[in-house]
């Protein structure tokens, strides 16, 4: 059985310790709901609503008709929490879309020198054909969403650390969610932007930290236009309401 860290130990507590003790990492089988009743000392109401609990944190992940498994452990419902709390405050979503952007930047350029490190003097066909796939849809007119995300995907996957990476890809993830939500006009210098990820690697294959980090900012000078433009076209509406005779 394993042990409670106290009286006052969770049920969810109890899980999380069951997963630590027994070595399980994300892919792998969670007992049963009788065994963890059995295990844990705890009642069948309680597992359910721990595991309710944990699967909303990606700790564990339901698989209907398969049974329980360890989840993903992604960060996805910290950052998804964040924004819901920013908009709560002042129900201001570009804002908080901008706070969003305002972290990406900074963990692409926090990495400047550990991915110099790594890319200086390399090729890198993988990174360069996603650039080409963004060039070629956004040429014709059309986003590339899955094109960046893979972009900056391979190019962190080489970085020690994994928190990190997780970061990232959950900053881009709640970025990509919030930006149709809002419903901003497509870029029109969007080809800036393919041309920043071209930048971006140029600068790491020449071994250049600098050119590396002028290049982020220029990857979201375009998405910062956009959020401008919006934010001054939110203050006229809003201005127009109030001047507006009762």
């Amino acid at each position: 059985m394993v042990r409670s860290r106290g009286t006052g130990n969770s049920a969810v507590e109890r899980i999380q310790d069951l997963i630590l003790v027994e070595g399980l990492v994300p892919g792998d089988p969670m007992p049963t709901e009788s065994a963890l009743c059995e295990r844990l000392a705890i009642s069948r109401s309680s597992v359910r609503e721990a595991m309710r609990t944990l699967a909303s944190l990606d700790i564990v992940e339901v698989r209907h008709g398969h049974g329980t498994f360890v989840g993903q452990l992604s960060l996805s419902p910290l950052v998804d929490g964040l924004l819901f709390r920013a908009r709560l405050d002042d129900g201001n979503d570009l804002r908080a879309l901008r706070e969003v952007v305002e972290l990406r930047i900074a963990l692409d350029l926090s990495v400047a020198d550990q991915l110099v490190g790594f890319y200086r003097d390399t090729t890198n066909p993988e990174l360069e054909g996603l650039v080409e796939q963004m060039r070629a849809l956004a040429s014709d007119g059309r986003p590339f969403p899955d094109a960046d995300a893979a972009f900056h995907t391979a190019l962190f996957s080489h970085l020690d650390n994994g928190l990190l990476r997780q970061l990232a890809q959950a900053f881009w993830e709640i970025h990509t969610v919030a930006v149709p939500l809002l419903e901003l006009p497509p870029a029109e210098d969007i080809l800036d932007t393919v041309d920043a990820h071209q930048a971006m690697l140029t600068a790491l294959e020449a071994g250049d930290a600098e050119a590396y980090r002028q290049a982020v900012h220029a990857h979201y000078l375009p998405l910062g236009r956009v959020l401008d433009a919006a934010a001054r076209a939110q203050g006229a509406a809003a201005e127009a309401a109030v001047a507006e005779p009762a």
